[in-house]
Parts: structure tokens; C-alpha cells; sequence
């Protein structure tokens, strides 16, 4: 199987542990002690690096430290942004498309060298 593709399946899985790792306390756990929220999130947190280690040593083989970052941060925006809305509640922006906008600009040049 292709060492990008699975790379990308396995950081997706990654992001939507880590996201509800980092965000899902403040809707879940608000009423708890922080430390009770941090323990849960470190929880999670470890399923994610399940997913991420192997993810990023796979990637590694084929594309770049740089390149692997980039393509996590276009996950995560692409996880948050559906998470923030539909589980949080939160008002969708249109930040968050510029936000986007941007980080294909970082994607062109991590790897304007595979494009030319």
C-alpha cells in the first residue's frame, strides 16, 4: 500500500483522538476538576500516539520531517473545524477558510519540488 496514504489515514485517526483529547474536556469535564479533565485527555492523548507514531515513521520513509508536519496541520484544521462546529457548537467562520487558504499556500512550497 502507498506509505502516503497510509500515512495520511493513520495522522486522520491520530487528529480526531488528539482533538477530542485537547477539546472535548471543556464540554464533557467542565464541571470537573482540571486534573480529572488532564488525566482523561492524557488517556486519550495515548490512543492518539498510537496512530501517530507509526504514522510519521511510515511517512518518514518517503517524505520529509517538514513535509509530515505540514500534511498534520492541513488534518488538523480539517478535523478541528467539523468538530468545533458539530460537537462544540461552536459558530462557523470564515477564518477558518482563510485560515485553510494559507495553509495550502504552506503545502505549495513543503512541496513545490514533488509539483515541478
Amino acid at each position: 500500500m502507498n506509505p502516503v496514504f497510509v500515512t495520511i489515514t493513520l495522522l486522520v485517526c491520530s487528529n480526531v483522538f488528539m482533538t477530542f483529547a485537547w477539546y472535548a474536556h471543556l464540554k464533557e469535564l467542565n464541571n470537573s476538576a482540571w486534573i480529572v479533565a488532564a488525566l482523561v485527555s492524557w488517556g486519550v492523548a495515548l490512543i492518539e500516539y498510537m496512530f501517530q507514531v507509526p504514522a510519521n515513521r511510515i511517512g518518514y520513509t518517503v517524505l520529509s520531517v517538514g513535509q509530515l508536519k505540514i500534511i498534520q496541520e492541513v488534518i488538523t484544521l480539517t478535523v478541528f473545524v467539523p468538530f468545533s462546529v458539530m460537537y462544540l457548537k461552536e459558530p462557523l467562520k470564515l477564518d477558518y477558510l482563510w485560515a485553510g487558504l494559507c495553509l495550502m499556500g504552506a503545502v505549495y512550497f513543503m512541496f513545490r519540488s514533488k509539483f515541478a
